[in-house]
């Protein structure tokens, strides 16, 4: 039996049943074909920082942290406790570039923001220490002066993404409350539902959650890649100099996004 392509019942009755067309059997009554559909790949070779790699678009997501309004914009938490959020929207611009050019090559765009509970029975002490270490002021989960929303609570305007940054509606979203995105969470099943082996990282801040996230995929056994100019950070340059060392070093590769969008075109003229 034949590995079925199309999306609904085929000549013998089997019907689709998957999360997605990259991991779906094809069953009936009396049948269950366990055999996926191949996934046609879609190599691109880009240059990251030391050498020349080459990735498959139709196995690659893309992972955007925190990008929200409580910590890029000027009215949000960080900008409220007196961080300088500057260097937090750096990553705007070239962000706006890059995702239509990955959702043009049907790349999966996976917003990775941090959500708390509205009963914050998610955060532990210890969290909650890193961010209220007196115990005073203005930390996560409580009210904002000036919009009134819960720092960072899941669907309020301060977990929101920024407005320059306006997800698609084929999007995925994964709520987190830890500087990991698989701590606790369903990002890791829904790559593996997706057939997904290669990550981009992109977002803030680079030497927390952006870092922490990379390097829990690459013990995964992700293969990843952190996009230079789409990530920031507030903390001192020695810190965003350590981050690019080490995944360089340990976890996998650095690439600039203006390389990325370029790639698929260059790919398919040199087909041509």
């Amino acid at each position: 039996m034949d590995a079925p392509t199309d999306r609904g019942q085929d000549a013998e009755g089997l019907r689709p049943l998957g999360p997605s067309e990259r991991n779906r059997w094809m069953v009936s009554e009396k049948i269950a074909n366990l055999v996926r559909s191949p996934i046609e790949p879609r190599p691109i070779t880009v240059q990251t920082e030391g050498k020349e790699v080459t990735l498959d678009l139709s196995r690659t997501a893309i992972i955007i942290v925190d990008m929200q309004n409580d910590f890029c914009h000027p009215e949000g938490w960080l900008a409220h406790i007196g961080v300088d959020i500057a260097p937090l929207r750096k990553p705007i611009a070239p962000l706006q570039r890059l995702l239509p050019a990955l959702r043009d090559y049907e790349v999966p765009v996976i917003w990775l923001n941090w959500g708390n509970r509205p009963d914050r029975l998610n955060l532990s002490p210890a969290l909650l220490h890193v961010y209220k270490p007196s115990g005073e002021g203005v930390g996560l989960g409580d009210v904002l002066p000036g919009s009134g929303a819960k720092v960072l609570e899941r669907g309020s305007w301060s977990a929101a993404i920024v407005d320059e940054l306006r997800p698609a509606a084929s999007d995925i979203h994964v709520a987190k409350y830890r500087m990991s995105g698989f701590q606790d969470t369903e990002l890791d099943s829904i790559l593996r539902n997706l057939d997904v082996t290669t990550l981009m990282f992109a977002g803030v801040n680079a030497d927390q959650c952006v870092l922490c996230t990379l390097q829990d995929a690459n013990f995964r056994g992700y293969d990843c890649l952190l996009v230079e100019d789409c990530v920031a950070t507030t903390s001192p340059d020695y810190c965003m100099a350590a981050t690019l060392y080490n995944v360089r070093q340990c976890f996998g590769f650095v690439v600039r996004s203006d390389v990325i969008a370029a790639a698929p075109a260059q790919a398919e003229t040199s087909r041509d």
